[in-house]
């Protein structure tokens, strides 16, 4: 049985319904307010307001999946996320009949934080029916890239925008893509298309992807096989922008927090 892809709106997460009814989530960086103090800059953890916010969207949801980078610090890991990521996974338990994690660069050893109901998919990815779910750091196995829809994390994708006098103004978003039709070793074929998912911690802004200059991360994206020109962009709200090619916006010295 296919599912069926859509994003909550207002909100960082993508529903998908088959067989079950899933919410899949990514790029949690629960710890990063240690590294942003070392930075200088104070934020309150925001692991409290990501544990409402998934619990508020459990309802009638029969799994949760996170695909990638729960954690923040790499490598190693900061006693904030031994203190939150194993009280922050005990209270989804008691949320969602199941939860899976597929691992992303992040989150090395996290198996010694989770309880043991949580099921972990190494870098490769996992398959849900017809779609497959992958951090985005590596290449994903030959299993995951045999789906219809591929769905990545890793990027935390936003849309740049640029007003007359050139100030900048950066909103997370979503973007679907197809694959390029092209031949490729690694792969016997290749999705249909693929969803690159916003950061779930809203503290970490995004990487515009219509932004001119270097490519984005990842070996599917830096190798060429998405076809992120001609991909579409939409805002949390769902409100449609456009291709990104159709939205580009040249480089002035705009940084990113790299992940």
């Amino acid at each position: 049985m296919g599912y069926r892809a859509s994003p909550v709106p207002d909100h960082p997460a993508l529903l998908l319904e088959g067989e079950e009814r899933v919410i899949c989530v990514g790029d949690l960086h629960i710890g990063i307010e240690a590294e942003l103090l070392h930075r200088g800059v104070v934020v309150p953890s925001q692991t409290p307001r990501m544990e409402r916010e998934l619990m508020e969207l459990a309802e009638g949801i029969d799994r949760l999946i996170i695909i990638g980078d729960v954690k923040h610090q790499v490598p190693g890991s900061t006693r904030q996320e031994h203190r939150e990521v194993p009280r922050f996974f005990d209270r989804l338990l008691g949320a969602y009949p199941r939860v899976d994690l597929v691992k992303g660069n992040h989150d090395t050893n996290i198996e010694r934080m989770l309880p043991p109901q949580v099921t972990v998919h190494e870098q490769g990815g996992m398959l849900l029916g017809d779609v497959g779910l992958v951090h985005g750091h590596a290449w994903p196995s030959q299993e995951v890239m045999g789906c219809r829809l591929l769905v990545l994390g890793h990027n935390h994708p936003a849309v740049i925008f640029e007003d007359g006098l050139h100030q900048n103004q950066v909103e997370r978003c979503w973007v679907r893509c197809r694959f390029k039709d092209l031949y490729q070793e690694r792969y016997p074929g290749l999705p249909e298309e693929a969803i690159l998912i916003p950061a779930f911690n809203r503290t970490l802004g995004g990487g515009p992807v219509n932004l001119e200059g270097p490519r984005l991360l990842g070996p599917l994206l830096a190798n060429g096989l998405l076809d992120l020109e001609n991909g579409r962009v939409y805002l949390m709200d769902g409100l449609y922008l456009g291709t990104v090619s159709s939205l580009r916006v040249r480089r002035r010295g705009y940084f990113r927090l790299e992940d």
